[in-house]
């Protein structure tokens, strides 16, 4: 009975968080991640119907850290009290900042999983869930309300801005996991520039040539 009880505390105490971060663990210990989920329960002395409750599959629990970090992100942006006063742009700076940072305080991690199997940003399948999260944020806090110069983004179809958003944090992010200034700080400085540029080209530019430029300069270069 003793046994019973322990075992059943042990299965109340599980959740994602604590399977996620035993999971990254072993991969900044090993160097790699575990060859399948049998193999990574057994380590844990976790029943495999235990981790099935959180996660389907090894590649579902990849995808799930990179919610967390996004879920962190927006969570920490919206407890500010002002934030909802402040204007399009700076929402979009502010989710920018905080989210490369949280990003940072888990580089080591996210190094791995993004070269993993020499794929670099080509090996996508972890930010499949991440992005859809990304862009649905997107549209509601920045296309749902527009302000000005944001306005003009109202002529655009949600799809179009969306997928815009995602391939400038694809550059970004690209351009610091490359960053190794101090405190990488010339990423700080890209992500500003950056949407400092599109407020700019909104009066000058047609979003949707942009975008399909943005489009084509992702996959010459940084692929």
């Amino acid at each position: 009975m003793a046994t019973t009880k322990t075992t059943q505390a042990k299965k109340k105490q599980l959740n994602d968080l604590q399977i996620i971060s035993l999971y990254m663990n072993d991969v900044l210990e090993m160097n790699e991640a575990p060859k399948n989920v049998f193999a990574f329960c057994k380590k844990h002395n976790i029943e495999e119907s235990d981790f099935y409750s959180f996660f389907g599959s090894v590649d579902a629990l990849k995808q799930d850290i990179w919610v967390k970090f996004f879920e962190n992100a927006v969570d920490t942006i919206e407890k500010e009290p002002t934030f909802e006063t402040y204007s399009d742009k700076n929402k979009l700076l502010t989710l920018y900042f905080t989210l490369f940072e949280i990003l940072t305080l888990n580089r080591s991690y996210i190094l791995f999983s993004l070269k993993e199997n020499k794929e670099g940003l080509k090996n996508l399948k972890s930010l499949t869930t991440f992005r859809n999260h990304f862009k649905e944020y997107i549209v509601t806090k920045i296309k749902s309300k527009p302000s000005e110069p944001f306005g003009k983004v109202a002529k655009v179809t949600e799809p179009v801005f969306s997928e815009g958003a995602w391939l400038q944090f694809l550059f970004l992010l690209k351009f610091w996991i490359d960053d190794t200034s101090k405190g990488f700080e010339k990423t700080d400085v890209l992500i500003e520039k950056s949407v400092n540029t599109v407020v700019d080209l909104l009066d000058t530019k047609p979003l949707e040539s942009l975008f399909d430029l943005g489009k084509f300069l992702w996959k010459e270069k940084m692929q």
